[in-house]
């Protein structure tokens, strides 16, 4: 603030619009020099893999089913908009929170990578698409497709530096990441609108009904969670489950740990800027808010209420989340308070998540069903 404004040429920095940011910068910088801290001493990895997390399971045949099921019936959703037109808008924001969420299950999950700043990249690719709608005059579909591009660019570079750190470390140098990111969104007011946000930001004609719209975000959220998924059993998903579990031995088996953590952060940064782009043109306009820090706690929500060692917790987590949050804020004022209560209570009665406390009462039912 003492400082103000320097002028490097034509240039011309308001140095005291860092306050917002510059504690983050410094733990960026300091993490991206020192990743054990100033005073720390360098950590020597493990000997002993530490205790594994239960693997994933490939949906069988009654599972891939009852997807198809599923999706069908969602599909028919629009069948009814008619007498219940507000099903399709929350349908919609469903679908687009289950795609980030489950993109942060890659990094959390068979990535075990903790991640408290990945809407940073839904910002990204969000911004990205509505600047060129809005900006650069592209239509909705070219958008879309370079919206994620973006994104991926943004978890490529700050993904190179954050696979080196792991736990805590690992997990504040992405939260600094993400602080910068939405700063630069929220004082650029040229480009990105400042506070204000962008607006305007609408679908092609033929994609401008809700029923159209909520057909495309169906089958863009679909395809882009089953490609994730089917990459989870991929090898590359397997040798990223080896990274998570013991990066000695799967060094030792001559697998790259840091750069199959890296793609598979940039990959994941990348379908969730699909979320964001998705998301804006939704919407009609674009916030700051999409990239903050509570959204990015959002996103480590859904998850966690859903299960983080099985493939559907995030889906099923994030489409509760979403309707709870709605829920609650149209009945209470005091929705937040009453959200946090009822997230207290869920994870009480689901210590493993929605999906994961199910599946484990299940199994044990059949257990004592087989004796």
């Amino acid at each position: 603030i003492a400082i103000g404004q320097v002028s490097i040429g034509d240039v011309v920095m308001p140095l005291s619009r860092l306050t917002l940011v510059v504690e983050f910068i410094v733990m960026a910088i300091v993490l991206t020099v020192r990743p054990w801290g100033l005073f720390g001493k360098p950590q020597t990895d493990a000997r002993r893999a530490v205790a594994m997390q239960r693997p994933l399971r490939a949906p069988g045949r009654r599972a891939r089913i009852a997807i198809a099921v599923g999706l069908t019936l969602l599909a028919l959703l629009q069948l009814v908009s008619n007498a219940f037109p507000y099903a399709l808008v929350l349908g919609i924001e469903m679908l687009i929170a289950a795609l980030f969420a489950v993109s942060l299950h890659v990094v959390m999950g068979p990535g075990g990578m903790h991640s408290f700043g990945h809407a940073a990249y839904f910002g990204l690719g969000a911004y990205a698409a509505a600047l060129f709608a809005t900006r650069a005059g592209m239509p909705m579909e070219g958008a879309l497709l370079l919206a994620p591009l973006v994104a991926l660019i943004g978890a490529v570079v700050f993904g190179w530096f954050s696979v080196r750190l792991s736990g805590i470390y690992l997990a504040m140098l992405t939260l600094a990441f993400a602080q910068i990111v939405w700063s630069i969104l929220y004082q650029w007011d040229d480009l990105t609108g400042g506070s204000n946000g962008l607006v305007g930001v609408w679908p092609s004609p033929w994609w401008s009904s809700a029923g159209a719209y909520y057909l495309l975000v169906l089958s863009a959220c679909a395809i882009a969670v089953i490609v994730l998924w089917r990459m989870l059993f991929a090898p590359f998903g397997i040798a990223l489950r080896a990274s998570r579990d013991s990066a000695l031995r799967a060094e030792a088996i001559g697998i790259h740990v840091k750069r199959t953590q890296w793609i598979a952060f940039a990959i994941a940064g990348a379908f969730c800027g699909l979320a964001g782009a998705l998301f804006a043109f939704s919407k009609g306009s674009i916030s700051p808010e999409a990239a903050s820090i509570g959204h990015s706690i959002d996103g480590l929500v859904m998850v966690l209420l859903g299960g983080i060692d099985t493939l559907m917790g995030p889906v099923v987590g994030a489409a509760l989340f979403t309707w709870l949050q709605d829920t609650l804020a149209r009945d209470t004022a005091y929705w937040k308070a009453t959200l946090g209560a009822v997230m207290l209570a869920l994870v009480l009665l689901f210590p493993a998540g929605i999906v994961g406390s199910l599946r484990n009462g299940w199994e044990r039912f059949q257990t004592r069903g087989s004796r």
